[in-house]
């Protein structure tokens, strides 16, 4: 039986030839056990066979049940999952990276685990690789997930062929495990996140306004909707606003301040102009735009959320011929409240 090597590497100073080593490694085949966030794990390259042998081994695994690949960038899930939901995307944003894997679907009616580690040695070695890598704990079936590189060894020497020792992990406890795949997401194995901060991320709706600056139209419909769901005692929403060609950092106008805070109270001279960009759109469940060229631009840059995108007016059932709401920015103050109004109607009318 071969001894495991171990290599011990300064997480304050990290020494990027022992990560090109352990990635040189993986790549041929290898078993590189390193830190995560949470305990150690023991990589492998997806893509090759021996390595998945070996790895299933010494996990005990059943051939039918498989090991959830971890990411060094959050960006990355698109290209392992399909059909991801936009509440997926919003999880993915809120506790990545963390210590949170992700079930998502994935091609030819599949499934498939994710998880982007906080760790500077994950990332780096995460990164480092161009080949899909798995991850699980560094621990034989049944047996505790290892919290310090000695763990790994007494375990697993000569089993595997490398461990980056970085000292202990500083959370000791592995990942909560959720299934994305559909609402409502559930939780499949409960880890150091807890079940109800997890799923209440999970379960919020998210609701984007879009005009095109961003500093009007979409800003009355952002602020009017708070307010009906705070008067309703509504904390399950979330409710954003964005431009198709926004300026970003840009203040509401005058006229919109104004009418916010003459006709509801509502002060929104912190809000600044930001963009409707992909991330924006692929986490939103439902996106509101006020005439027909913001959802055309928006299904240009997002084809995926076709289906989640509908013109206000005609979402809330306004006349064909009254559905759109036209830019007020230049016009009068009387053609700013008319817009105003109309958007209110909007919001009065709108079932969330």
């Amino acid at each position: 039986m071969t001894t495991t090597r171990i290599i011990k590497v300064n997480p304050d100073g990290i020494d990027q030839h022992v990560i090109n080593e352990a990635a040189v490694l993986l790549e041929k085949g290898g078993l590189v056990a390193f830190p995560t966030e949470t305990v150690y794990g023991i990589a492998a390259n997806v893509l090759n066979a021996s390595a998945l042998a070996r790895l299933k081994k010494i996990k005990d695994r059943p051939q039918d049940k498989q090991f959830s690949i971890h990411l060094a960038d959050k960006r990355d899930i698109e290209k392992y999952a399909v059909d991801i939901l936009p509440r997926a995307y919003k999880v993915v944003e809120h506790f990545w990276p963390g210590p949170l894997t992700v079930v998502l679907s994935a091609p030819e009616g599949k499934s498939v685990g994710l998880r982007c580690p906080k760790n500077d040695i994950a990332f780096r070695l995460l990164n480092r690789c161009d080949f899909p890598v798995i991850a699980p704990s560094a621990n034989r079936a049944a047996n505790p997930a290892p919290r310090t590189a000695e763990d790994v060894y007494k375990e697993l020497n000569g089993l595997i062929d490398l461990i980056i020792d970085a000292g202990p992990t500083t959370l000791g406890a592995e990942s909560t495990v959720i299934d994305a795949r559909q609402l409502p997401f559930k939780i499949l194995r409960q880890g150091i996140l807890k079940n109800d901060e997890v799923l209440a991320v999970a379960s919020r709706k998210t609701v984007l306004f879009v005009c095109t600056g961003n500093s009007c139209r979409s800003v009355m419909a952002e602020y009017l909707l708070k307010k009906r769901l705070t008067d309703a005692g509504r904390s399950d929403v979330d409710v954003l606003s964005a431009g198709t060609f926004a300026f970003l950092g840009m203040g509401p106008t005058r006229e919109t301040l104004k009418l916010l805070q003459e006709t509801t109270g509502l002060d929104a001279s912190i809000h600044r102009a930001q963009r409707a960009t992909n991330d924006f759109l692929k986490a939103s469940d439902l996106i509101l735009v006020m005439e027909g060229r913001h959802k055309d631009d928006i299904l240009k840059q997002c084809p995926k959320c076709s289906g989640r995108v509908h013109v206000l007016g005609k979402f809330v059932g306004f006349d064909k011929y009254d559905q759109e709401v036209s830019d007020p920015i230049g016009k009068s103050e009387e053609f700013y409240r008319m817009s105003f109004e109309k958007i209110k109607e909007a919001i009065n009318r709108l079932e969330i």
